[in-house]
This record gives structure tokens, sequence and C-alpha cells, in this order.
């Protein structure tokens, strides 16, 4: 797996401050992505035992609250069998610190409730075990709103993956609440 970049106490990918890797590699493309340039497999550099350590010796700060993962795309099947292994050790080393995941897919898909999906792969429900919030859907330019926190369109949902797994149903985080637009979208349900 290569990356992008690593961001140390970043503020804008997740709630607190963060330590956020940029993944490379997506086949979903959204028209006008912000960083259409991670969609190469190879671009960056590669994702080494040195970058992996570097990156988890960042939570030994306190004030650093968790680990970011997007990209590119962290779900195609190339990067989570790449990210899995990392991602066990940061939660095996750090259970406290939080895991967010950003993905152009739907967890419906991701989990195969939708029926067979190429990025629904044997390792994907282990990987998602881990996730403490996923922030799932494509960009969408024409629903893009600039007062949503986290994520750039309005069709993209922040989901509790902690609640979810609890309720056995879809639990929207509730920090979404804080959103400039989030009572418009429930009124327009």
């Amino acid at each position: 797996m290569y990356y992008g970049t690593v961001k140390k106490f970043d503020v804008a990918n997740g709630e607190g401050i963060r330590t956020t890797l940029f993944v490379s590699g997506c086949t979903n493309r959204c028209k006008n992505c912000f960083q259409p340039e991670t969609w190469a497999f190879d671009y960056g550099e590669p994702f080494t035992d040195e970058v992996a350590e570097d990156i988890l010796d960042t939570f030994n700060i306190p004030s650093v609250r968790g680990l970011t993962v997007l990209g590119g795309e962290p779900m195609e099947p190339s990067n989570q069998r790449a990210l899995l292994p990392f991602l066990k050790e940061f939660k095996r080393r750090f259970p406290d610190k939080t895991l967010w995941v950003f993905t152009g897919n739907l967890y419906e898909d991701l989990t195969g409730q939708l029926g067979e999906h190429p990025k629904h792969l044997d390792i994907t429900e282990e990987l998602l075990s881990l996730v403490d919030i996923l922030v799932d859907g494509r960009f969408e330019e024409e629903k893009k709103r600039l007062g949503l926190r986290f994520r750039g369109s309005s069709n993209q949902r922040i989901i509790d993956m902690n609640k979810t797994r609890e309720m056995g149903r879809i639990v929207i985080w509730e920090g979404c609440k804080l959103d400039k637009f989030y009572n418009l979208a429930e009124e327009n349900k």
C-alpha cells in the first residue's frame, strides 16, 4: 500500500486532535474529488513498518484523541489487506483512542447487506469491527454543503459504529446535530 501523507495534530478530519493517514488508491473517482491525485495506487510513498511505527508513536501524546484513515479509499481491497494489521495494532496499543474511517462506499455495501460487492472481503467485517466512526458515501457535488461537519455532501453519513453494533441498525453519530443543515435534513425526510 502507498500513502499520500500523514497529518499530525489534525483537527479537520474527525473529532478532536488526531493523526490522519491519507492512503492511496481509489476506484470510486468522485466528480470534483478534493484529492484526485490519491486515485493512483502508487501515489506517494510506500506504507512501511517505519511509517506505521511513526504514526503509532503520535498516540503516546495524551491530547491526540485518535486515528483517522481516508484517502484515496481505505476500503479498496488491497488497502483493506494492508490496513488490517496496522489498525489491529493501533487498537491493541491504544484501546481508548478512536478510529475514524472515511469511505466512498456505503456501509450496507461493505457489509454485504445489499448483496455481493467487490469491496466486501473476508476481512472487511473484522476491519469494520475496529472502527468507531465510519463516514460513508461518495462525495456528490450537487449535495455539497459547507455547514456539514467532517464531510462534503449531505448524502454522506457519519455512522457511530459502536452504537450501530450495539443496536443492530445504523446509528448516526450524535455530533451531526451540530451541523448547520442538520434540522433541515431531518425536516426533509
